[in-house]
Formats: structure tokens, C-alpha cells, sequence
């Protein structure tokens, strides 16, 4: 009970919310989702990306400045070699070494003149600092391989570096990257250096391509930060045009249940298309078809009690009588009196239980295919054959090609014996009942019309409710329950179909009864 009562505690006029009705809610819940995925997805390649370009160029950068100044210094005098090597390593931000043909370094432009870039001191260097753990955890989602360590050797000749080596056995330029202590790239190109076995190592660390690549990754974290900030207010407000509707849904339910506010709506929400919307036309016409069943459960037995008493306070009123009457011939007739009302009660008895069974047997049958003109065939043969219709003729036509439904063809036959017993009751003893069975596109009508009174356009439909008691003059009272027109528009309804009434087309005195059934695709 708490938590019915703090569900009747919420407003049941919530605001209405007016975002995306037309979007289903996969949609919007996807949409809102997976926009920040996409945003740090495309961000991370971009960064990737821009990142291989840069040292794809510095790469050929480096290749060419190793081979050119290699040629500078083949021709050179060493005085002129170590002019070079200061010229060149101070304009374009270089270390340059030459090694000779022993693999001794000779040359340094760092020794030479002050150095034109300075690597930090590993030890120096905090490793868990943020933009260290930041470069760290983008190298591995992108899948970059792991880089070696730059490090100065102690006693720096060709054995120390790997490229040189390479470089002097193949006589070709070698490029190698590697990682500084505080997370740049270090390029190194090695050159033979003319014929004579020297070699020439170029040392680049292009900081500029870190930074550039941080700040791109920081613009790229913004837009992420801003994608999942705007995410979460669109989810918030996404929830909101969840919860809110289904908690209407959920305190009108609980009324209904309830019963306590028997005129309670539950709310259509008709201008929201998406499934909220859908489950709120479809619980609130579940309610409405709730409530006119209780309705008609209620009236049923209201109808019901009322149809008994009548017979059963004759038969009272003549038992009662028999003990006092002496008469023979008073007797007989009380006898008769009390006969008829027990065959009216019992026949009452098995008209309602028919009536109650009907419902929830097909709800759970199983339809086949019927063929429906070979049905009424069969049932016209079989009354005139057991003289069910009291001297009245049955003129039967069948028109069209082969008529098929899908349906209980016991139900089926029950709705044709009810329309052809009523035609009986209200034609005269000399009468004619016309059948007419044709198919229209998708749709099959059977029509039944009598020679009686007619039905008056303002009770056409009153025919059709339970106990309905206009009957022809002269018929035995008590020899119909009133249930059969009824009971037929419960099966015709069950199968889809329809059962109306209507007045004869030739104008001539009668009513007619017009059973429809789709037809089988």
C-alpha cells in the first residue's frame, strides 16, 4: 500500500512534454547514447591521424637533411666540417655527430657550440604526470606500437646506436623514432658520409609535434566533455518524457483497480506517436473494454435473477396451490402451469450458461477454414428434415464462387440456427424465409429475411440485447429466453464479423438480419 499511496501522491496533471514525438524511444535513447561515443571515436582517429601525417613529414624532412648535409660534408676540410655542423644545428635546431671510420665520434655540434635543444634528464622527469598518463593511455586505445627510450650513451660511438650501424653496413639512410624522458620524439637519421667511412648521425626532437597533438587531443576532450554534458541533460529530459507519461498511466491503473473514481480516464496521450503513446491508447481502451464488461457481467445478472423470479414465483404460486385444490381438472391445469415453468427455467438455465461459456471458449479456440456455403446447405437440409420450420418455406441462394472463413463452425451454425429460428418465430404458417449467401471482394454476407411485422429502425439494435422480449402475438410465453440474437452478435463479434438489422430491400413486410464474416485470404 505504500507504494500504491505514494504513486496516488504524484500530480496527475503533469506537464506535457513536447520533444520528439514522432521518435520512437530506440531512437531517441540511441541518439542521445551514442552521440559522445562518436564524438570521442572520430576525435581519437583525427588526433591519430594528424599525428602520423606530422612525423610522416618530419620523417622526410630528416631524410633529406641527413643526405644533403652527408654531401656538404663528404667534400669538406674538417675546419669546414665543424663550420658546418655549428651553421647547420643552429638554423634548423639539430644535433649533428660525425663518427669516423673507426666508429670513434670526431664531430659534435653540441660540443662545438652551445647546444640548440635540451632533452630533460629522465631521472628529472615525473612519469606519473598528467600529460604523460594521458599520452600513455591514448597510444594504447589507438594501438600505437611502444617506442624505445632515448638515452644519451656514456661512451657514444657506432656500437651505440643501432641505425648508425645499419647505415654503414647497407650505405643507405636509416630513420629511427624514439621517446623522450618527458613524452616527445626524438628522430634520428643516420647517412654514410662520402667514401671515406664516416657517418653521420642527425639528431632532431620536434616538440612541436607533441604539442600540437596534445592540444588537439584537449580540443577533442572539450567536445567530448560538452557531448556528454549535453548527453546527460538530453537523458535526464529523456526520462522525463518516460516516466512522466507511464506515471499517469500508473496512478490511473491504479484507480481503476482500485475503484475508487469509477469515471476515472486513463490518459490517450493522442499527440505522442511513439510507444508510450501507443501503450496509452492501448490501456486505456483495455480499461474501457474492462469496464463494459463488468458492466455487462452485472447487467447480466441483474437480467438474470430478474428472467428467474418470474418462473419461479409461477411455480412457487402453483405448488403452493396444488395442496389446496381439490378440482381434478384445477389440478391439471396447476400441474401444467408448474411443467411449463420448469421447462422455462431450464431452458433459461441452459440459454445463460450457453451465453457465459461463449466467450471465453473462443477466446481460446482454434479457427479453421469454413466453408460456409456447404454449412447452410446442410442446415436447411436438416430442418426441413426434422419439420423444424413449422410449414414455413426456405428459399435458398447461393451466389458467387466457393464462400471460405476461418472460424468454429459449431459457433457458425449456432449463429444460422439462431437467425433461422427467430425468421420461423415472426413468419406466418404459410410464410416464405428468404436466404442469400453471396461474397463481396473480402467480405461475406449471409442475409435472412422473414414475412413478420418488421423491425421498427428505433429497436433495430434493442433486438440484440440479452432477454429482449418483443415477441410475435400468439407465441407460448416463456417459450424463447431472449438470448438468441444476442448470442449469435457474440459469436458474429468473436469472429470479426457482424450482425445487424435492417428492413427488407423489395419493400415488402419483414425484417432482415445481415450475419457478415471476412473472408479467408
Amino acid at each position: 500500500m505504500t507504494e500504491i499511496g505514494s504513486v496516488l501522491k504524484g500530480d496527475p496533471r503533469l506537464d506535457k512534454l513536447r520533444w520528439s514525438r514522432r521518435l520512437s524511444l530506440t531512437s531517441r535513447i540511441l541518439f542521445v547514447n551514442v552521440l559522445p561515443l562518436v564524438l570521442l571515436g572520430g576525435g581519437v582517429i583525427y588526433v591519430d591521424a594528424y599525428r602520423k601525417q606530422l612525423l610522416d613529414e618530419r620523417f622526410k624532412l630528416a631524410l633529406v637533411e641527413a643526405q644533403i648535409t652527408a654531401e656538404a660534408l663528404a667534400g669538406a676540410t674538417p675546419r669546414r666540417q665543424d663550420a658546418l655542423l655549428i651553421q647547420i644545428g643552429k638554423e634548423q635546431r639539430l644535433r649533428l655527430r660525425v663518427y669516423g671510420p673507426d666508429g670513434k665520434l670526431e664531430s659534435d655540434s653540441f660540443a662545438l657550440a652551445p647546444p640548440s635543444f635540451t632533452l630533460p634528464d629522465p631521472a628529472e622527469v615525473d612519469q606519473n604526470a598528467f600529460a604523460l598518463r594521458v599520452d600513455r593511455w591514448f597510444d594504447r586505445v589507438v594501438g600505437a606500437p611502444a617506442l624505445p627510450d632515448y638515452r644519451e650513451p656514456e661512451t657514444d660511438d657506432v656500437e651505440d646506436w643501432p641505425e648508425l650501424k645499419r647505415a654503414r653496413e647497407e650505405s643507405l639512410t636509416q630513420i629511427v623514432l624514439r621517446d623522450a624522458a618527458d613524452g616527445t620524439h626524438v628522430i634520428n637519421a643516420a647517412a654514410p658520409v662520402g667514401l671515406d667511412g664516416d657517418t653521420l648521425l642527425l639528431t632532431r626532437n620536434p616538440v612541436d609535434i607533441t604539442e600540437s597533438v596534445r592540444e588537439a587531443r584537449s580540443t577533442v576532450l572539450v567536445a567530448v566533455l560538452l557531448a556528454l554534458l549535453v548527453s546527460t541533460m538530453l537523458s535526464l529530459f529523456l526520462a522525463r518524457t518516460i516516466v512522466r507519461p507511464l506515471r499517469e498511466l500508473v496512478q490511473a491503473a491504479v484507480r481503476v483497480r482500485q475503484g475508487r473514481d469509477r469515471l476515472v480516464e486513463v490518459p490517450r496521450l493522442p499527440e505522442r506517436r511513439d510507444e508510450i503513446g501507443m501503450l496509452a491508447r492501448a490501456v486505456s481502451d483495455m480499461s474501457l473494454a474492462l469496464r463494459q464488461r463488468i458492466d455487462a457481467v452485472e447487467s447480466f445478472a441483474a437480467d438474470v435473477a430478474h428472467e428467474i423470479k418470474n418462473p419461479l414465483a409461477s411455480l412457487r404460486s402453483a405448488t403452493e396451490s396444488l395442496a389446496r385444490v381439490e378440482d381434478p381438472a384445477l389440478r391439471a391445469q396447476l400441474l401444467d402451469i408448474a411443467t411449463h415453468d420448469v421447462q422455462r427455467i431450464d431452458r433459461l438455465v441452459t440459454e445463460i450458461s450457453d451465453a457465459s461459456r461463449i466467450d471465453a471458449e473462443l477466446s481460446r479456440a482454434e479457427f479453421e477454414p469454413v466453408d460456409i456455403a456447404q454449412l447452410l446447405a446442410n442446415i436447411v437440409a436438416s430442418r426441413e428434415a426434422r419439420e423444424e420450420n413449422d410449414g414455413r418455406t426456405i428459399d435458398l441462394t447461393i451466389s458467387g464462387a466457393p464462400v471460405v472463413v476461418m472460424g468454429v463452425p459449431v459457433r457458425i451454425e449456432r449463429v444460422i440456427e439462431n437467425l433461422l429460428d427467430n425468421a420461423v418465430s415472426f413468419s406466418p404458417s404459410s410464410g416464405s424465409i428468404a436466404v442469400n449467401l453471396e461474397r463481396q471482394d473480402s467480405w461475406v454476407s449471409l442475409t435472412i429475411c422473414d414475412e413478420g411485422p418488421g423491425i421498427p429502425e428505433e429497436k433495430r439494435e434493442a433486438v440484440f440485447q440479452r432477454f429482449h422480449s418483443d415477441r410475435p402475438e400468439g407465441e407460448d410465453f416463456g417459450k424463447h429466453s431472449g438470448l438468441g440474437l444476442a448470442i449469435a452478435r457474440t459469436i458474429a463479434e468473436a469472429h470479426d464479423g457482424t450482425l445487424v438489422a435492417t428492413a427488407r430491400e423489395d419493400g415488402k413486410r419483414g425484417a432482415c438480419l445481415i450475419f457478415g464474416l471476412p473472408a479467408k485470404r
